[in-house]
């Protein structure tokens, strides 16, 4: 592994990750915490914003009565699973024990006594397991524009595919020299290239091109093409994982929140899964000989109604592929949310592909249009609301 000498920024901003680590060791007496937050989903793009974002209020806000850090949403030890990001950390020379994870901090206990204040990042709707502190939300950046919170003056709406597209442009704006340093430049970097697959995404922007042009140190002797198909490999590597181990590598889950757990309710308002693979559907399902009895346990395990698996791939044609297999409970449930699905067809198109050896509840489709992880997020999202009574 390349790691890149420490350079002034990276030594600024591990100096800022260990002070914030401190303040919250200490309880943060006398000041708002304020925390960004990004998605249940860490993906590099997340959570490279996530740390690059609350240095940046860090440095812009200088205010006494807060103290700004960044919450990984995940927990410390799935960190291991995460070997694409976790090269990537080390690779910049991040100090990972100055991050906080989301298991390290109580956000309910600061959120309890009026002292949060939740900085909502690259979502547009806080995560459920988030879901009672809401109220502490007083901005939301990188959204779209019907963002669920209207009380929100604060709003930054998405314009670029990647987050690290604008901050990296705000730090341009503020302190150009900061991106020179090589690690930091990388962090960046390395978050546009996994949001925009590359800078081949059609909804790419020219300002995401324009950025990593501009970031180009970051890449060091890999280049942007190596460093993106370096982190693309450790990210989907999974020829060692089992299968449960594959489905729970980039797992999110909905839950029914206070309802009730009678047939009828689970047939209306499922436990939903979401796993995310870098292969084929086909190469999943190859993996073993078990391998689909192996999903079904894992949906059992997990006590889901429904499980979506999110495959995003090259083919051999070198052109980006976005499929999904749905394994449902019932066929009735697998009936409504194709039907729901298909009420959605422009956002996802969805073409049958045909597998051997699956049943009525278990279904693989081509998206046939290049979609992000958060609009199939998004749409179940709507789904779960929707589904308690739209049927």
């Amino acid at each position: 592994m390349e790691v890149i000498e420490s350079c002034e920024s990276v030594y600024k901003l591990n100096k800022y990750l260990k002070a914030r680590r401190d303040d919250v060791n200490a309880g943060v007496p006398g000041k708002f915490l304020h925390a960004v937050i990004g998605p249940d989903i860490p993906d590099v793009g997340s959570v490279a914003s996530t740390i690059m974002y609350a240095f940046y209020l860090d440095e812009t806000l200088k205010s006494n009565q807060l103290c700004t850090v960044p919450v990984i949403n995940m927990k410390r030890a799935k960190l291991d699973s995460h070997a694409g990001l976790q090269w990537l950390l080390r690779s910049c020379n991040i100090d990972l024990s100055s991050l906080i994870f989301i298991d390290e901090i109580d956000l309910s206990y600061y959120d309890l006594f009026g002292s949060l204040k939740l900085v909502l990042l690259n979502c547009d709707k806080i995560p459920s397991e988030q879901e009672a502190l809401k109220e502490a939300i007083v901005e939301v950046f990188h959204c779209s524009k019907s963002h669920s919170y209207s009380w929100v003056d604060s709003t930054t709406v998405r314009q670029d595919v990647s987050c690290c597209t604008v901050i990296a442009e705000k730090f341009a704006m503020i302190s150009p020299e900061i991106l020179a340093g090589q690690g930091f430049s990388r962090l960046l970097l390395a978050g546009i290239l996994a949001d925009t697959g590359n800078l081949s995404n059609s909804e790419c922007t020219s300002k995401d091109k324009y950025m990593a042009t501009l970031l180009i140190n970051g890449a060091g002797r890999y280049g942007c093409n190596g460093l993106y198909h370096i982190l693309k490999y450790k990210t989907h590597d999974s020829s060692d994982l089992n299968m449960e181990e594959i489905l729970r590598k980039e797992f999110k889950k909905w839950t029914r929140s206070g309802k009730s757990n009678t047939i009828s309710s689970r047939m209306l308002t499922p436990n939903i899964g979401m796993s995310s693979i870098g292969m084929s559907i086909a190469q999943l399902l190859s993996h073993d000989s078990t391998s689909i009895s192996e999903i079904i346990h894992f949906q059992k395990l997990e006590k889901l109604g429904l499980l979506v698996v999110v495959s995003g791939y090259y083919d051999s044609q070198k052109k980006f592929k976005r499929e999904i297999l749905v394994s449902a409970e019932s066929s009735e449930l697998m009936k409504n949310l194709l039907g729901f699905l298909n009420a959605s067809s422009v956002q996802l198109p969805l073409k049958a592909l045909h597998q051997s050896g699956l049943k009525d509840e278990m279904r693989v489709f081509e998206i046939d249009k290049v979609t992000s992880r958060r609009t199939i997020e998004r749409l179940l999202e709507e789904f779960l609301s929707a589904s308690n009574g739209y049927y």
